[in-house]
């Protein structure tokens, strides 16, 4: 196959959440496991971080990853979802570039395990995390950047045995399949904690700080949390206000990383790391920039938790009027989403071109109850001009409500 039949054979055969929902979520290492065994155990050659949390832990990776490409070290860093290509998931850092997996390297690994993957029936994350493990090992990178797809105790990811685990924070989301408590989401993403293996916490509340100290103590893992370092105040690409948080989350991990293992980065190094994240991982979609007048900025938050704290940060922006295009998935709870969003704008709904995305009439008649008025479009493409023509250049436009959204704008 090619590398294009190759993914949409990945995309359209098999079930996936970010597509079909509950259908694709396994609550079951037993298949991953499986594969890593007739793959000779990639993972267990790899030396890792892993990075859970409901918000930031895609910014925070790259961030990680950022800083260890500065300190001169080859970087492997698996995501998700991706914004345009597969590809953008698995990616190796070093020396000022990251690249991307190569389309031949996808394409063959499927085809040479395509048996395999059909009578295990194997799901889309499985086959990817299966692809990234055995990618990273014949790479020989230094170390990997590893990041929950959802939950942390059933994900496909938590079969490694990082030097460094983190949890960025906890909010309510994919509550269908993780619980619909912030402690019973907690029990979920601390289930990355292992052994002896130390565990840094970003952000917590009182219910999630004592879920947290339980699963290490039983664990014997000693306990980081972000709140508790003295961070100086580094430079920045990423401009988002929540990034703060991030930051202090990644400084105290590679506080960690230099105390309890052999690698060593120096202040001068973290500093390159968050200055020059952006060129170093092509990281998109935080809080990005994409005009200046009118501004447009582009924010993938998706969920209670993020979505509150970037229309925090929109709430401090100066404009004359405010244009919001925004879509969602079908899997929201409308009512805890749009009650965040301001009522002083003018709406743009639209529907993500996917399946579960939510259908943008649907969306306009629930946003009437919050008093948010717009017009609806036939695509995100479609809002995205209209409000770009509509815009004065003293105004500003929002693009957002889900990642999906800002994969079509990009």
């Amino acid at each position: 196959m090619t590398y294009q039949e190759t993914v949409e054979w990945m995309f359209h055969q098999l079930p996936m959440y970010q597509l079909q929902g509950a259908s694709a979520y396994k609550k079951d290492l037993t298949n991953t496991i499986l594969l890593l065994d007739y793959l000779g155990n990639p993972q267990q050659n790899l030396k890792c971080i892993h990075v859970a949390g409901t918000n930031g832990k895609g910014s925070t990776s790259h961030l990680l990853a950022s800083i260890l490409q500065e300190a001169g070290y080859k970087v492997g860093l698996y995501t998700s979802p991706h914004l345009k290509d597969f590809r953008e998931r698995i990616k190796i850092i070093e020396k000022d570039a990251a690249v991307d997996i190569a389309e031949n390297f996808v394409a063959t690994f499927i085809t040479q395990h395509l048996n395999f993957f059909k009578q295990n029936e194997l799901s889309f994350f499985e086959m990817t995390v299966g692809l990234a493990f055995d990618y990273f090992e014949k790479a020989k990178i230094d170390i990997a950047i590893i990041e929950t797809g959802m939950g942390g105790r059933l994900d496909a990811t938590n079969v490694i045995k990082p030097l460094v685990s983190v949890i960025t924070n906890i909010g309510l989301d994919h509550t269908q399949f993780l619980g619909n408590t912030l402690e019973a989401i907690a029990f979920e993403k601390a289930g990355i904690i292992k052994p002896n293996v130390p565990i840094v916490i970003g952000e917590y509340t009182a219910e999630t700080k004592i879920v947290f100290l339980n699963k290490a103590k039983q664990n014997n893992a000693a306990i980081y949390f972000a709140s508790d370092l003295i961070m100086k105040d580094y430079p920045a690409a990423l401009l988002g206000n929540y990034q703060i948080q991030n930051k202090k989350t990644v400084a105290q991990t590679i506080s960690v990383l230099n105390a309890k293992t052999e690698f060593s980065v120096t202040e001068t190094q973290v500093t390159a790391g968050f200055l020059n994240v952006i060129r170093n991982t092509k990281l998109q979609g935080r809080w990005q920039q994409l005009l200046d007048k009118p501004k447009v900025i582009c924010d993938t938050a998706h969920n209670p938790h993020g979505l509150s704290v970037v229309m925090q940060q929109l709430q401090n922006e100066k404009f004359s009027k405010l244009h919001i295009v925004l879509g969602l998935v079908n899997d929201k709870i409308l009512t805890d989403i749009l009650s965040l969003f301001p009522k002083n704008a003018i709406y743009y709904f639209c529907k993500p071109n996917l399946p579960r995305g939510l259908d943008a009439t649907v969306l306009q008649q629930a946003a009437l109850n919050f008093e948010l008025f717009g017009k609806v479009f036939p695509s995100v493409q479609a809002a995205y001009q209209q409000a770009l023509e509509n815009a004065a250049k003293s105004d500003f436009v929002y693009i957002g409500g889900s990642t999906f959204v800002v994969a079509e704008i990009l």
